[in-house]
């Protein structure tokens, strides 16, 4: 059985919820992602138990954004725990992605572009120069340029990405709903089947599927409706 190209976010509220979701989605994901949230609360024992409970990739979501020196240490403190894809802000810079790249030579140092929570407003107010597609294209350019393997952007901006990047660069979207799904606190949005037709590689889907009476049939669903292999 092929997985599907999905990252479960497993925003669990804690450790045994975050093993049970793991061990639910895995039959039918190809990775799980631990964020910001849970790892500040649990500490490595997060990324522990996502990969005892299931046989997924580990996306460490930490979006990381300092000076080079403080996030060259910060990498290196998460050395031990080799997730797949570990997160930083592109807006941070290239010096900054670099020191990142360079301090986990193994994992794909991930750039985020822009949150997928901001719309346009939002960043014509912060000053951001250009429509979204512009900005995300040219920061995703700087952190190529500066070493990260993966790009995170919406699933609004992929298909420039991937134009501007080329074939062997992995771009995850967050952002992604199944139709009729609730949107939440995400702008900038589109179903999966859009999302991987214009280039993306890993979906990032949280609360159509956490969010789920059953967790293992919401995630066997939207696998089956864009991998009918799964």
């Amino acid at each position: 059985m092929t997985k599907a190209p999905i990252a479960v976010a497993l925003d669990a509220p804690d450790l045994a919820t975050a093993r049970q979701w793991a061990s639910a989605v895995s039959p039918y994901v190809s990775v799980v992602k631990v964020g910001l949230e849970v790892f500040l609360r649990d500490g490595h024992d997060a990324v522990h138990v996502a990969r005892e409970a299931s046989d997924c990739d580990i996306f460490l979501d930490l979006k990381l954004h300092d000076i080079p020196a403080t996030v060259a240490g910060a990498a290196r403190s998460i050395a031990n725990l080799s997730p797949k894809y570990l997160t930083v802000h592109a807006s941070g810079g290239a010096d900054m992605i670099a020191a990142a790249v360079q301090a986990l030579p193994d994992t794909h140092v991930t750039a985020v572009t822009i949150l997928t929570s901001l719309n346009q407003q939002q960043l014509t107010e912060m000053s951001f120069s250009g429509n979204a597609q512009d900005i995300v294209r040219r920061l995703a350019a700087i952190a190529v340029n500066a070493g990260a393997r993966a790009i995170v952007c919406s699933p609004q901006e992929v298909a420039a990405v991937r134009s501007e990047v080329g074939a062997g660069i992995t771009l995850i979207t967050p952002g992604v709903r199944p139709v009729g799904a609730d949107a939440g606190d995400q702008q900038r949005i589109a179903t999966p089947q859009q999302a991987l037709a214009d280039g993306a590689d890993i979906l990032v889907i949280g609360r159509p599927i956490t969010g789920a009476p059953d967790l293992a049939v919401a995630a066997r669903e939207i696998a089956a409706s864009i991998n009918p292999s799964v």
